[in-house]
C-alpha cells in the first residue's frame, strides 16, 4: 500500500493497484495529479510479446527507461533497437508503439511532463522535423560526481528536452544531508535497499519502488545496504541532477 510521507511525498510500488490493460499493453499509474502531484507522472509500462498498439503524445515531454525485455520502439512510425539502460525521449506531438521480440514482457518506466491522459492512437498521422537521436543508452553517457556519488544524464536539451531531464544515480551506503530541489521529481529504485526520508518521517524502499517529491520537499534517499543504491530521477522543469540546496 502507498504510503505517504511529509510534505507529500509518497511512496509505491511498481504494480501497485490494478493496471489498465490496452491489448498487449498494461500500464500501472504510479504518480500523477490523481496522486497528488503538480505536473510530472510516473507510469509502469509492460509490453507483452508482439506489437503494442500506438500511443499517442500531445503536448507533453516523455521520457522512457527500459528495465527489461528487447524490441523495437517505432517512433513516428521510425523504429529504433532497444534494450535494458536505455533511455528513449518522445518530443510533443509524437506517436509511438512497442514491438517486443522476446516471449517475456518488456518493462518500462515512463514519466509525462506535464502529465496527460494515456491515449491509444489508431495511426502514425504525424510527422515531425528530424532531431537528435531520441535512444540514449547508459552505458554511452559520462559519470558525473556529485560529492560521493555519480550520476549519468540519458535526456536533457542535449538530445532535444527543454523541459524534462532524465537520469542514472549512484547512492553510496550511508545517508547524505538533507536538501531541497526547485523542482517536482520522481524516483523509481533501480536497485539496492535503503529508506525514503521526507522531514523526519521514513519508510523502507527498494527494487520497484516509485517516489514522488514536491517542489521543495525537504528529503534524502538512504543507503541502507552494503552496495550501491542505483534509481532513475525524472524532474520538471529540466536541469541538472547536482543542483540542490540543503535545509
Amino acid at each position: 500500500m502507498a504510503v505517504v510521507l511529509e510534505g507529500g511525498c509518497r511512496v509505491s510500488t511498481m504494480h501497485e493497484g490494478h493496471p489498465r490493460v490496452f491489448g498487449s499493453l498494461s500500464v500501472w499509474n504510479q504518480i500523477g495529479k490523481a496522486s497528488g502531484a503538480e505536473a510530472i507522472s510516473l507510469r509502469v509500462l509492460e509490453f507483452g510479446p508482439g506489437m503494442s498498439p500506438a500511443l499517442r503524445n500531445h503536448n507533453s515531454d516523455e521520457v522512457l527507461y527500459v528495465l527489461e525485455g528487447a524490441g523495437r520502439v517505432f517512433i513516428d512510425d521510425v523504429a529504433y533497437e532497444v534494450g535494458p539502460e536505455t533511455g528513449i525521449y518522445l518530443r510533443p506531438k509524437q506517436t509511438f508503439r512497442v514491438e517486443n521480440s522476446g516471449t517475456s514482457v518488456m518493462r518500462v518506466v515512463s514519466s509525462q511532463c506535464p502529465e496527460e491522459e494515456f491515449e491509444i492512437a489508431g495511426t502514425f498521422d504525424q510527422q515531425n522535423e528530424p532531431g537528435p537521436s531520441p535512444i540514449v543508452k547508459l552505458s554511452d553517457r559520462r559519470a558525473l560526481p556529485t560529492a560521493d556519488r555519480w550520476y549519468r544524464v540519458l535526456v536533457d536539451d542535449e538530445v532535444g528536452s527543454e523541459q524534462v531531464t532524465q537520469f542514472v544515480g549512484s547512492i553510496p551506503p550511508g545517508r547524505a544531508p538533507d536538501h531541497f530541489h526547485e523542482y517536482e521529481e520522481v524516483l523509481f529504485i533501480l536497485r539496492g535497499e535503503g529508506r525514503m526520508w521526507a522531514g523526519d518521517t521514513n519508510t523502507p524502499i527498494g527494487p520497484g519502488s516509485c517516489i514522488y517529491l514536491p517542489k521543495r520537499q525537504v528529503h534524502c534517499v538512504e543507503n541502507t545496504g552494503t552496495d550501491e543504491l542505483r534509481l532513475l530521477g525524472v524532474f520538471y522543469p529540466a536541469g541538472s541532477p547536482s543542483v540542490r540546496y540543503e535545509a
